[in-house]
């Protein structure tokens, strides 16, 4: 008999009144962690650069530490990666976890021995208080799978690093290990295809309770037991309870999931990134992600109108408010210093915090000031899609400001499992549902500035096509669905060009 879920009820309880008294205690808990984060910092060399010995309050750190990305902290990383001590934080990084940069290639972001349990303790704490709220604690007695990067580590200097699910890998709890899936020696696959086809082989020999991972690629392993079974996944496991997601927006794909998991399937989301563990679900869908307030993290926030500028507003959590988009800055025991995620997020709710990931800071349209934002383009194509009755497996949306012909206008391209009935309905649904949330857009399309957006249909397989000949098929890595530049859209248009039947627009 497993004892998993027996033990699992007293520590979901002990956990869950832990987390409950750090959000309600919220701003207390981050001005403990500013002290100390603070302390720490005095004797690093990025603390004495930046005058840490003269820091007392918050106001004194936005007045001395600047706001920095990855470019400016790269020395800094350089210097820690050949075993120099006490560069960022004190000691030496335990791992760099890589991550994919825009203009530095591969990024390479320290996690300290301070700053591990960030990652392993939170992704724990979100399972128990799920437990605890729905009652299932059975799922702890049966298989648990993280689609993940390989655990397989290369070194940055003399510093192991690798993807961070990989690095994580190596820190999963003794008691999950025997329920654990896939095997190690399928975790270190590094062909994506090839790999999920050995986790398909591995899975249906057991019985599975919890699958986690990107959206994306939960569909790719679905529609692979689907396609090997004829069954859909909750008919091949009758014991799966908990889909954990996490990287993207889940709304543009829960029909598709919907459908293949056959029948209802609770869902956690959850908020990781490279550089800490964010935000989890704590309660009901539709709630918001709470924030991780005591956890090695302090938070501070930049209202988007003012991201570009120059000199923008920094405010702690205590200034926040709600229904405003904010891009997230981090000061972390991983040795970040106002660090720009370069994500953004909305507060649903102050007490406690809670919030929604609302896009990247790089990922939005503004060619003619519309400014667009990712939750509002994944929004409008849920909406549209649940109403028509279609799937999309994957999309991406660009502006198209020198057509042949006609005026410009967003182009929307799209992969559906089966294209809806009527694609120009669909289009004007889309156009309708972006009016409806970004008046801006209104504006302009109201105005002739804009055309109406136009879809254009691409073949199944596509996205996934073009990402494998990239080399970035799998993993962490996923699909920009909103951007100012072209050149992803381009490359994705040449090669179905190239290589299947015309793609049709509507």
């Amino acid at each position: 008999m497993n004892i998993l879920p027996f033990l699992a009820r007293p520590v979901a309880s002990v956990i869950t009144r832990r987390v409950n008294r750090d959000a309600a205690n919220a701003l207390q808990c981050q001005q403990h962690i500013f002290h100390h984060l603070i302390g720490k910092g005095r004797e690093t060399v990025y603390g004495k650069a930046h005058g840490y010995g003269h820091i007392n309050s918050y106001d004194d750190y936005r007045k001395l530490v600047p706001l920095v990305d990855y470019e400016t902290i790269k020395p800094f990383i350089e210097r820690a990666s050949t075993g120099e001590r006490d560069v960022l934080w004190p000691g030496v990084p335990k791992y760099f976890a890589t991550t994919s940069g825009t203009t530095s290639g591969s990024k390479y972001i320290p996690i300290t021995p301070d700053s591990i349990s960030n990652h392993i303790d939170t992704a724990r704490n979100a399972l128990l208080l799920y437990m605890k709220r729905s009652g299932n604690y059975r799922m702890a007695a049966h298989g648990m799978i993280f689609l993940q990067g390989s655990p397989e580590l290369g070194m940055k200097g003399v510093i192991p690093a690798g993807r961070l699910s990989g690095i994580v890998a190596h820190h999963v709890p003794g008691y999950l290990q025997r329920n654990r899936m896939p095997s190690w020696k399928t975790n270190c696959i590094e062909d994506w295809e090839t790999k999920v086809d050995a986790i398909v082989e591995e899975t249906l020999k057991r019985r599975m309770s919890v699958i986690s991972g990107i959206p994306s690629w939960l569909r790719m392993y679905f529609e692979k037991l689907l396609e090997r079974t004829g069954k859909p996944v909750g008919e091949i496991f009758p014991d799966f309870s908990l889909m954990v997601y996490g990287g993207v927006n889940y709304e543009p794909y829960r029909t598709v999931m919907r459908n293949l998991t056959g029948r209802p399937v609770d869902t956690l989301e959850t908020y990781p990134a490279s550089e800490g563990f964010i935000a989890f679900q704590d309660l009901a869908e539709g709630d918001g992600l709470l924030l991780n307030v005591n956890s090695g993290i302090f938070y501070e926030f930049i209202p988007v109108s003012e991201a570009g500028s120059a000199s923008p507003a920094r405010i702690s959590l205590e200034e926040v408010e709600t229904g405003t988009d904010y891009a997230i800055v981090l000061s972390s025991n991983a040795g970040l210093w106002a660090y720009s995620l370069g994500d953004t997020v909305r507060f649903v709710s102050c007490n406690p915090y809670r919030i929604v990931v609302t896009g990247r800071i790089s990922q939005y349209i503004s060619a003619f000031g519309e400014h667009v934002i990712a939750s509002e383009v994944e929004g409008a194509l849920a909406e549209v899609s649940s109403n028509s009755g279609v799937w999309v497996n994957e999309f991406t949306v660009v502006p198209n400001v020198s057509p042949a012909s006609g005026s410009p206008h967003h182009e929307w391209l799209i992969e559906f499992d089966a294209p809806p009935p009527s694609a120009d309905e669909f289009a004007t649904g889309l156009d309708l549902a972006m009016r409806k949330r970004n008046h801006y857009y209104d504006d302009l399309v109201g105005g002739n500035v804009l055309g109406p957006l136009k879809v254009t249909v691409l073949p199944k397989g596509s996205f996934g096509e073009l990402l494998k000949m990239k080399g970035k098929l799998g993993g962490q890595n996923k699909v920009v669905h909103v951007s100012n530049r072209r050149d992803f859209a381009d490359e994705l248009l040449e090669m179905v060009k190239r290589d299947h039947p015309p793609a049709t627009s509507c």
